[in-house]
């Protein structure tokens, strides 16, 4: 894995990524947080639970962040998924809002 300096919600988040924990995955998220990702809009911290538990059950995926950037609350972070999925491994970008310490909002995408 690339040395990146994360902020610490994402820390966080690619740390409870790393487990099949989706309980500590959803502490990363304030109450109200929405995910967008393969097209869907996943909102709240029980959906992000079940999102999180189907997508590492389907696609056995592990993330390497590869760069960060962050322009106030607003952080992009440019990681390599490695999976069971066809085209494995893809770039992607993960655009993440933060508020009080955790992610309101995450947008994934090619």
């Amino acid at each position: 894995m690339m040395n990146v300096t994360l902020p610490p919600p994402l820390d966080a988040y690619l740390n409870a990524e790393a487990t099949t924990d989706t309980a500590s995955l959803a502490d990363c998220f304030t109450a109200d947080a929405v995910v967008r990702d393969e097209g869907r809009t996943i909102e709240g911290l029980d959906a992000i639970q079940a999102w999180k538990k189907d997508s590492k059950t389907k696609y056995q995926y592990s993330v390497e962040p590869l760069g960060v950037s962050q322009d106030g609350a607003a952080v992009t972070m440019h990681a390599r998924l490695t999976g069971a999925f066809p085209g494995s491994p893809v770039e992607l970008t993960y655009t993440f809002v933060l508020t009080g310490g955790k992610i309101a909002s995450l947008e994934i995408r090619r």
